[in-house]
């Protein structure tokens, strides 16, 4: 049946690459294939609030709106994995996101996200889609670390206007290759997508305003250890803004960190500190934790390699 309200689909590295017709039949697998092209073709479908073609190649952080006369085949499970919680109050959580793991679902995988070990347990917002209840922001699948989740749509407004208004400060650790002159510096370039790997984001004149600051913790022979506080939440900001400098973050696979022979999950990246207004009592929170086993085991080895 057809919804009252077209559902909002937000398209994560995950999924980039893929075909919009594709993508919707694993959405939708008991509506013919023909049947699904013509309702793309009518616009029951559309891409960043634009009709798009059957053959069009979805990208990082494409927003799809669906409407389409089916019945969604589409149910996220609830899983007994056991995630940290930092902080709960009855509006929000913050909770601690191992690596390795999605933040949410996505059309590729149902299991194992943070999404899927958080629903049956918490309640959560209802309005940022039916992949992403209670989801705030997103950690890459192997960055680790801090959180917010949204109990409430109220919860998620206020915490999302906070966002949009730069006033919640997020600081990450990260490894990166090679040596910084400063002690500190900023970095203030668009972030957009890549013009030819979809799964990939870039600077690029085009893309949106995106700043990132940055504090020399220690230096390594040939690595620096930083202190990262983001102004804005792009796609893989840190992760674009460090291999744009030409300090690429370490084992950073997709954008050409150096690999060095510790035992970590692609890029050694950490959240570790949020501050926010909560919306339970509008005072101003901190929440923090230590460094994750994959920034102690880098810095471990590099000071050993001096």
């Amino acid at each position: 049946m057809k919804n009252e309200m077209p559902e909002k689909i937000y398209i994560d590295t995950d999924d980039a690459g893929c075909r919009l017709d594709l993508f919707v039949s694993r959405l939708y697998p008991g509506l013919s294939r023909s049947a699904l092209q013509k309702q793309i073709k009518t616009g029951n479908v559309t891409v960043n609030s634009l009709t798009a073609k059957n053959s069009y190649i979805l990208k990082t952080d494409d927003v799809l709106e669906i409407n389409i006369e089916a019945e969604r085949e589409f149910v996220i499970e609830p899983e007994n994995i056991e995630i940290e919680v930092l902080y709960e109050d009855d509006e929000m959580l913050v909770v601690n996101k191992p690596k390795n793991m999605l933040t949410h679902p996505t059309s590729k995988e149902r299991s194992g996200t943070l999404v899927n070990a958080l629903i049956g347990k918490y309640p959560l917002c209802d309005c940022n889609g039916e992949y992403r209840p209670g989801i705030v922001h997103r950690l890459d699948r192997n960055t680790s670390g801090l959180l917010m989740i949204a109990k409430t749509n109220s919860a998620y407004e206020f915490l999302k206007e906070q966002m949009q208004n730069r006033t919640i400060e997020k600081k990450y650790y990260t490894v990166v290759s090679g040596n910084f002159d400063e002690d500190e510096g900023t970095i203030n370039r668009n972030i957009g997508r890549h013009p030819s790997k979809p799964e990939k984001m870039a600077v690029t004149p085009d893309g949106k305003p995106s700043v990132t600051h940055y504090r020399v913790l220690e230096r390594f022979k040939g690595f620096t250890l930083l202190d990262v506080t983001l102004e804005t939440g792009r796609t893989h900001q840190i992760r674009v803004h460090m291999a744009y400098t030409g300090h690429p973050v370490v084992n950073d696979s997709l954008y050409g960190g150096a690999k060095i022979p510790v035992n970590t999950q692609e890029q050694v990246l950490q959240s570790y500190s949020i501050t926010f207004i909560s919306p339970a009592d509008r005072e101003q929170k901190t929440v923090s934790i230590d460094e994750s086993c994959d920034i102690i085991k880098t810095v471990n080895y590099l000071r050993n390699k001096k």
